[in-house]
């Protein structure tokens, strides 16, 4: 086999001037910038949604109890019957139901002492041991979550 020479020829490196690199960063550069503000121009993808409103410590333990002790009977959305009457409204109603009396007092009675007041057209079927079952605590923060029902 012959010799072979192999030749290589490697062309020579093009260098840009200093003045053309720093133009192309500076287009770079301007280019990000620009794609950035317009980025944070555009509207969320997801709406977010309005923050869920809290109860108050005393509110949150009335709306436990109402649910745990009188949510099987009472309804909170008006004429909606379940066995006894809705209380929906009833801090309203409550006012106006015995004569000198407010409705945080209508309201207790009625929990301790159902057949104090019955509402026409039901029977007294509310048990009679809320006032032995019920903590004070319980009990006064059931109250004041049935009166922020107007």
């Amino acid at each position: 086999m012959p010799d072979t020479a192999v030749s290589l020829t490697i062309p020579a490196t093009s260098h840009k001037p200093a003045e053309k690199i720093q133009l192309s960063q500076r287009i770079v550069i301007l280019f990000i910038f620009i794609l950035l503000i317009l980025a944070g121009c555009g509207a969320p993808a997801t709406p977010t949604p309005p923050p869920t409103p809290t109860l108050p410590p005393q509110l949150a333990r009335g709306q436990k109890v109402f649910q745990q002790n009188c949510g099987a009977c009472h309804s909170l959305q008006p004429d909606l019957t379940i066995v006894g009457p809705s209380l929906a409204g009833i801090a309203s109603r409550a006012a106006d139901r015995v004569d000198g009396q407010d409705a945080r007092t209508y309201i207790y009675t009625s929990v301790l002492n159902p057949d104090a007041y019955l509402v026409t057209g039901y029977e007294n079927q509310m048990p009679n041991n809320f006032g032995k079952d019920l903590t004070g605590e319980d009990l006064d923060a059931v109250v004041a979550y049935l009166l922020t029902m107007e």
